[in-house]
């Protein structure tokens, strides 16, 4: 999901005449497509099976989204003539795709193998990035071991992790996703994971109850350290320990997510303790770097965050490598750009019924809107069409008992 959208697909690239005249040809596929039934659509056995596609336990059925094989294939053939396929392999080799700041989009360097080379400016990132991973292993082992203690010798058996945006949504969205997992249940038992983002003191004084300074542990996530909300509360949080232990407790206490050596060590951190990321890391995806990994491992372990990342690998190769009609992100961006800059829906209902995903809607929320709230194109001119919707949802069962009767029997849908 995270990939829904590599590249905003409006008429605009080198292909400039013939993607212009695909667009014109899908915009005749609107009326049809509204004037026919979903009944209809899904009477068609051949078409159903054709919508239904898998990669290893993920199963995408898109059958009842309104599209027959003809709107799809037409799909398909604006993303060839937009340049999709090379767009992707420029972004998967490292060239530098975000042409705003110049920089390279490798969030999939994040969770590539040890053996992996993905270079940048001529430089392969694999290892510096085995490098921080090794790291955050060796450091959340021995917290979680007792081999790391605080000031006054007691193990950490607390985390409070600060910071916002997309140092927050999607960490808390995989902490909440894998809390009843048998194996990270097991290797959570006994620690606590807490997160503060709000700089409203009473999302301080929810994050510190009941949590004794003694045992706790503080990751502050800044890349720049600069960041206010964060920094705000870093500060508050600081006091609360020092309050209870001292001025020298700090070091034993408070790690970092950042690249500002300078100011963390400022702020009293052991350098030894901070752990990097990269400009090419967009903050939407960074639950893949230190910012997730760090706090996920000392609660889960980091052979369970391991897998995490494994998965997110292997979709990373399948979107690289799977046909267009089986490429679940191509096929989900395909049908956002159908569904919001063609159809002109403005919102996504977003329905989880697995409890587990219940923080799932805030993250996607930052993942597509973020990245899709863009006026102009690349070249400066204004884009003609919507670049996305509104997403919005809650988990299933609570929904159907809130806002699903304005969707189903309302006018607002």
């Amino acid at each position: 999901r995270h990939q829904r959208r590599p590249v905003c697909l409006s008429p605009r690239w080198d292909q400039q005449a013939m993607a212009a005249a695909l667009w014109t040809d899908l915009k005749g596929q609107v009326s049809k497509m509204k004037s026919t039934h979903l009944r209809t659509l899904m009477a068609d056995q051949v078409r159903n099976d054709a919508m239904y596609v898998a990669s290893g336990q993920l199963v995408l059925d898109y059958s009842r989204q309104k599209v027959d094989t003809e709107t799809m294939s037409k799909l398909f053939e604006l993303a060839e003539k937009a340049g999709v396929e090379q767009k992707k392999q420029q972004m998967f080799s490292g060239e530098k795709i975000n042409e705003t700041e110049g920089r390279a989009v490798l969030h999939c360097a994040l969770r590539a193998p040890r053996s992996a080379s993905i270079a940048v400016d001529g430089q392969n990132v694999v290892p510096e990035v085995w490098k921080v991973l090794d790291a955050m292993k060796g450091f959340s082992d021995k917290v979680r071991s007792g081999e790391w203690k605080g000031f006054t010798g007691k193990a950490l058996s607390d985390v409070v992790c600060i910071g916002i945006g997309g140092s927050y949504l999607g960490v808390e969205f995989v902490y909440e996703a894998l809390k009843t997992d048998p194996e990270a249940a097991a290797a959570a038992s006994g620690r606590k994971l807490r997160f503060l983002a709000n700089v409203d003191p009473i999302d301080v004084q929810r994050a510190l109850e009941g949590l004794n300074p003694e045992t706790t542990l503080v990751v502050i996530i800044s890349k720049t350290f600069t960041t206010a909300e964060t920094m705000l509360n870093a500060k508050t949080v600081k006091a609360w320990l020092v309050k209870a232990m001292g001025e020298d407790c700090v070091a034993k206490h408070v790690v970092a997510c950042s690249t500002a050596l300078d100011k963390t060590k400022a702020f009293g951190i052991d350098s030894n303790n901070v752990f990097g990321f990269w400009d090419w890391v967009g903050g939407r995806f960074s639950v893949w770097s230190a910012v997730g990994v760090l706090a996920l491992s000392l609660q889960y372990g980091f052979g369970v965050v391991n897998s995490f990342l494994e998965g997110g690998h292997a979709m990373d190769e399948h979107f690289q490598k799977a046909a267009a009609k089986e490429n679940l992100p191509l096929i989900l961006g395909l049908l956002d750009v159908w569904n919001g800059s063609l159809l002109g829906y403005e919102g996504v209902a977003i329905l989880p019924y697995c409890q587990a995903l219940l923080r799932f809607v805030p993250h996607i929320q930052q993942l597509d809107m973020e990245s899709n709230g863009k006026g102009v194109q690349m070249d400066g001119t204004p884009v003609a069409v919507p670049t996305g919707a509104i997403n919005f949802g809650e988990p299933g069962t609570n929904g159907q008992h809130s806002f699903y009767q304005l969707m189903h029997q309302g006018r607002v849908v």
